[in-house]
């Protein structure tokens, strides 16, 4: 299962720990994604998305038909 948000694109990210002495290690950004499902009217079905916090807030304040819409995605 990957870790990318179905519409924002939002993945994974590479960066260090870095300690007080300064030494580096790898470490990873995991991005905040949620699996959700959705209820479009319009096609009167649901759909199931992995989306990031942050594009649920949109979507919240859009509506999943314009958020899909903008990001041409076709279900």
């Amino acid at each position: 299962m990957s870790k990318v948000c179905d519409i924002s694109g939002k993945k994974v990210l590479v960066g260090n720990n870095v300690s007080k002495a300064m030494n580096k290690t790898k470490r990873r950004f995991q991005p905040n994604l949620v699996k959700k499902r959705f209820y479009i009217p319009e096609q009167d079905k649901w759909i199931s998305l992995k989306v990031s916090t942050s594009v649920l807030k949109t979507i919240n304040k859009k509506g999943i038909s314009t958020v899909l819409k903008d990001s041409n995605i076709k279900f």
